[in-house]
């Protein structure tokens, strides 16, 4: 028998979150496989561990203080999970992403095809079906799946399987990033060490885009942007520029630093530039 690990984290998006597993538990597994869902609950309270609880008896559903977000979450989850069992495969599933039914068997599919020895990246699509949401990333760029497998050098975290051989070289994310980058980390880490990330070759899950974040809103007034970017939710210079000097070095991460509190102080003012580049390079 071969073990698979779901990981979630979940904060007061109850119905999201019944409808995520109960999505999952809809897919069909191989024979010879069993999966095992661990959540943690990071202090939710709009009564989401407590539905779970009683929908799904089987999820192992961990407690979380409120502060650990996305990145931390996952990595409580995890870590519960190893210390449970060496299981065959992690994967990272985001409590917004509803799993198509022919998810768990394309992944595996997928990883078995990579010998077991990659990563493999599920996108994502709107509800309405006709844009990619989520996906892997190859020179920054969001891959659309095409019927094949396609490399990429990092991904969303919405729908990753990572192989046991994957973990043991790897290991977890990083615990310095409390939210968002620790899915773009890892795939990047792995790069480093000659693992490669393949996307899946269809859409396995739906999505919608989140919308545009508050720290670069020109609606939400200035102090407020600046509360934002510091904090959990937003892009935190500190840890955008610790991951940007880790992966492209110092001189770019510096100059993302400076950018990324030129777009929170003018929002339309980096609205404007990014639309002149953008028409330059056409």
């Amino acid at each position: 028998m071969l073990y698979i690990a779901a990981l979630m984290t979940v904060h007061n998006r109850r119905d999201k979150t019944l409808r995520c597993v109960r999505a999952l538990y809809d897919c069909p597994l191989p024979d010879g496989y069993a999966l095992d869902v661990y959540m943690t609950d990071d202090g939710s309270t709009d009564g989401t561990a407590e539905a779970v609880k009683e929908r799904f008896p089987a999820v192992k559903v961990l407690q979380g203080d409120g502060d650990l977000y996305w990145n931390r979450g996952m990595i409580n989850s995890w870590q519960a999970a190893a210390a449970e069992r060496s299981y065959d495969f992690y994967l990272w599933l985001n409590d917004d992403t509803y799993l198509v039914p022919a998810a768990l068997e394309t992944l595996l599919s997928a990883s078995g095809t990579l010998g077991g020895e990659a990563i493999v990246v599920g996108a994502t699509a709107s509800s309405s079906g006709d844009e990619t949401t989520y996906s892997g990333r190859r020179e920054g760029r969001m891959l659309a799946p095409d019927g094949t497998l396609q490399r990429c050098d990092s991904f969303n975290g919405n729908i990753v399987l990572v192989p046991q051989r994957v973990f043991e070289r790897v290991g977890m994310l990083d615990p310095f990033f409390r939210h968002s980058l620790g899915d773009l980390d890892y795939g990047l880490r792995a790069a480093g060490q000659g693992i490669g990330a393949w996307l899946a070759p269809k859409t396995l899950g739906r999505c919608d885009r989140g919308p545009l974040p508050v720290w670069c809103s020109p609606q939400t007034p200035l102090t407020k942007r600046f509360r934002t970017l510091y904090s959990p939710l937003g892009c935190h210079p500190g840890e955008l520029f610790r991951y940007e000097k880790r992966h492209y070095g110092f001189l770019l991460a510096l100059k993302h630093w400076f950018t990324v509190h030129l777009r929170a102080v003018s929002p339309k003012v980096w609205a404007k530039l990014k639309k002149d580049e953008n028409s330059h390079s056409k």
